[in-house]
């Protein structure tokens, strides 16, 4: 069985899209995944499935959608991928809570970074399949919109490697 991490869009985040880790683990355990394991209540689940990514994402989508009635993204990636992104973190030095990945269903189109808008003090880097965001002191502020994200997840560093942590002991 290969080991996962689910990352859903949108989920606990402004008071849109509630959903209980409670839930999301029996969903991913009606799915057929096994050692499941969420983390924070904004959509990060940890598991082993026997399934390849594609399947994966694709159960886990439909159980949302019948949950909550409407679709819900999901991202999904193996212990490994997940490992590399936070080894390829381009900003290691920076502080990891400014740090973001935000992770995309494939490769991030080479001209990404130079349609994004409302950049101000913000440092950006294109990765496998994620786009990497370092935000300066004005995080809060930030009016930063990347286009080629508008259908991805981000996670900060911190909660990454605390995801890659989980999947290396499942």
């Amino acid at each position: 069985m290969a080991k996962y991490i689910a990352l859903l869009r949108a989920v606990n985040v402004g008071g849109t899209g509630k959903l209980s880790m409670n839930d999301l683990k029996a969903m991913c355990l009606k799915a057929g995944f096994a050692k499941v394991q969420t983390y924070i209540s904004s959509g990060n689940v940890v598991f082993e499935a026997k399934d390849p990514p594609v399947k994966v994402k694709s159960a886990l989508e439909a159980r949302l959608l019948a949950y909550a009635g409407k679709p819900v993204g999901v991202l999904v990636r193996t212990a490994s991928e997940m490992k590399a992104v936070l080894e390829g973190n381009p900003f290691k030095n920076r502080p990891p809570n400014f740090t973001v990945a935000i992770f995309l269903d494939g490769k991030p189109e080479s001209d990404a970074l130079d349609r994004a808008v409302g950049k101000a003090d913000e440092d950006m880097r294109l990765g496998e399949k994620e786009i990497y965001v370092c935000y300066g002191p004005g995080m809060g502020r930030s009016k930063l919109k990347i286009p080629a994200a508008r259908e991805g997840t981000a996670r900060n560093m911190n909660t990454v490697a605390r995801l890659v942590s989980m999947a290396l002991e499942v």
